[in-house]
């Protein structure tokens, strides 16, 4: 029996047929991994300075015995539940729930339909003209709200307004002089008339995107077995952009239920309070009355509405696209 010397070297790896292997390379340095992380740091950091530092502190006041003297020499106590039980027992508070329910519900419906048949009338338009009411969307679109506001603030203007004048032309001499700001009703319908006309753009751009991704083969199908055009729209478009719909439904609930800056520049939620949402009567309970405590719960209140409601609609869309085949 041969004994084998441990010092007997091993065969090279050139005599074994070995490829020859590549040196190991030094280990990467840590922040080479971090690296990505520390990009966006910034970007994360100042969202949740901007956006989720502002919801917690609000959420915290809510809870707090918070008023303009809390606000100058600090120290505010804890309230518990007190600020929520008495915004949930205040008839003004539902009503005015009831009322940002109905301004959201005129404006999302308006805001849909007539983006849909601007993104239909964009698919059927030559090039140009295509391109021409796609340049006065954008523009629509890019419109600051404040000067917007002011515009139409112009417009309905009782004694120098163009509608005032316009109507008197065509013979209604009762609109003469006549102070739409000072009717809830004709307030209401303006701001409602103002933010759908900013609204539209983003939505009709959005769904003329979705439509241009539809087969063509499809409709020439439809149109060839004798479908109309609605019928198109409802078995073939609709079905396909359903999910688009969906999200473009969603962002409009989110836009018009917070809106605020068009509504009191306009009106301050009057006339007597018939433009009065939810952000409008938090920042009226907070500012006018100093009761930061009771604006705070009523902010909060209003983001948790407001998730319930997109929730709903997101689990009822979903459900929908699981029942597809």
């Amino acid at each position: 029996m041969s004994v084998i010397s441990p010092l007997t070297t091993r065969p090279s790896q050139a005599a074994r047929g070995d490829p020859p292997v590549a040196p190991a390379s030094p280990r990467r340095p840590r922040l080479a991994g971090a690296w990505p992380y520390l990009l966006i740091a910034p970007t994360v950091i100042g969202a949740c300075y901007l956006l989720v530092y502002p919801v917690l502190r609000s959420v915290v006041i809510s809870f707090q015995h918070f008023r303009l003297g809390e606000l100058i020499r600090g120290g505010a106590g804890f309230a518990g539940l007190e600020n929520y039980r008495q915004v949930l027992t205040d008839p003004a508070f539902w009503e005015v729930v009831r009322r940002t329910f109905l301004w959201t519900a005129i404006n999302v419906v308006l805001i849909m339909v007539i983006s849909t048949f601007v993104a239909l009338m964009l698919e059927r338009l030559g090039r140009r003209m295509r391109l021409a009411v796609m340049i006065g969307l954008v523009l629509t679109w890019a419109t600051p709200i404040i000067a917007a506001t002011t515009v139409f603030q112009w417009l309905f203007h009782s004694r120098y307004g163009v509608v005032n004048w316009l109507l008197v032309r065509l013979g209604l001499t009762s609109y003469r002089d006549y102070p739409w700001f000072a009717d809830g009703d004709a307030t209401f319908a303006i701001l409602v008339m103002l933010v759908v006309w900013q609204s539209v753009p983003f939505a009709a751009l959005t769904l003329y995107a979705g439509l241009t991704t539809i087969p063509g083969e499809l409709r020439e199908s439809a149109l060839i077995d004798g479908a109309t055009g609605m019928q198109i729209f409802r078995e073939i478009t609709f079905p396909i952009l359903r999910p688009l719909f969906g999200l473009i439904a969603s962002l409009e609930v989110i836009w018009v239920f917070k809106c605020f800056a068009q509504i009191w520049a306009v009106s301050r939620g009057g006339p007597d309070g018939a433009t009065t949402t939810l952000p409008v009567y938090a920042f009226q309970i907070a500012q006018s009355l100093h009761r930061y405590d009771l604006g705070s719960a009523i902010a909060t209140l209003t983001v948790l509405i407001l998730v319930v409601v997109l929730v709903l609609h997101m689990r009822r869309m979903f459900a929908y696209e699981g029942e597809q085949p």
